[in-house]
């Protein structure tokens, strides 16, 4: 067996693949930096400067949906809050809280198009959903939750949080089981009530994967709900659940103008690329917070 002290040689086997990898991911990136700056016909086309930027910032379509996408970030104290309080739940080890559990984590396992479709059913105006109510004389609750513009884009907020919620638990969960159990059988015998416990104790060992979550959930209503809207209602009724990823793939596919779409995939990328820098920045605080 040849054996090297040389640190170069790792580095040598493993550069193939690396430059694999920064061709598969790179090339894509950089081509639609170029994109955006031109006017596309075909597979290139003329340099424009900043015309495409100009454009999607003039255009009442796009400030719509960043709007929406504003609008879905509600969604993320909601996320942490109810993530949260259930963890604590389960983890006080209640009557069946193996069965709740799962029961949770389930929907969070099952692709989203899959979600998406059979909420999108289960909740139509004459679906089961508004059946039920109806059964029970809630006549008034019994709304148009898709096809209404007024309902559509908090329906959908209200799926994407049914599926995420599980991640959250889980999330919580793993954390909640790592704290040192004497402290909390400490406070305890020291006579600290259930809220006591929760907020004086747990919360601030819990600092840590909250601030992880909370930049997760950002990015995820800011940039992958593409598949929640586009499978319940392609952004409709009308424009009432437009977000950027829709926008982009409406310019792509119908309007075949590639050079604006790059243009908001930049700035989506960019605002992404923001959040994934602080969401290091907070997990290397938190390891230096758990190591001193």
């Amino acid at each position: 067996m040849i054996r090297t002290r040389n640190p170069i040689v790792p580095y040598l086997f493993v550069t193939p693949l690396i430059a694999l990898l920064v061709f598969i991911f790179g090339y894509p990136l950089v081509k639609i930096f170029d994109f955006s700056f031109r006017r596309i016909r075909g597979i290139t086309g003329p340099w424009v400067g900043r015309e495409n930027y100009d454009l999607i910032l003039d255009h009442p379509l796009f400030r719509e949906a960043v709007n929406h996408n504003l609008q879905l970030l509600i969604a993320v104290p909601i996320l942490i809050f109810l993530s949260l309080l259930i963890a604590v739940v389960l983890f006080d080890q209640v009557k069946g809280w193996r069965i709740y559990r799962t029961i949770l984590f389930i929907p969070y396992i099952l692709a989203v198009p899959i979600v998406a479709v059979v909420l999108k059913n289960f909740l139509q105006f004459n679906g089961p959903f508004n059946e039920t109510l109806r059964s029970v004389e809630l006549d008034a609750l019994a709304v148009d939750w898709i096809g209404s513009p007024d309902y559509a884009l908090w329906t959908v907020m209200g799926v994407i949080i049914w599926r995420e919620l599980g991640f959250g638990i889980i999330l919580m969960l793993s954390r909640l089981l790592s704290l040192d159990q004497e402290t909390l059988e400490a406070a305890e015998l020291d006579g600290a009530g259930w809220w006591q416990r929760f907020f004086y104790v747990i919360l601030p060992q819990m600092t840590g994967v909250i601030e992880f979550y909370f930049v997760v959930s950002l990015i995820t209503m800011i940039a992958a709900v593409f598949s929640y809207i586009y499978m319940i209602g392609r952004g409709g009724p009308g424009t009432s659940t437009m977000v950027l990823e829709l926008y982009i793939y409406n310019f792509i596919t119908r309007n075949s103008l590639p050079g604006i779409a790059s243009a908001v995939s930049v700035m989506l990328f960019l605002v992404t690329t923001v959040l994934i820098l602080i969401l290091f920045w907070l997990r290397r605080g938190a390891r230096e917070r758990e190591v001193g």
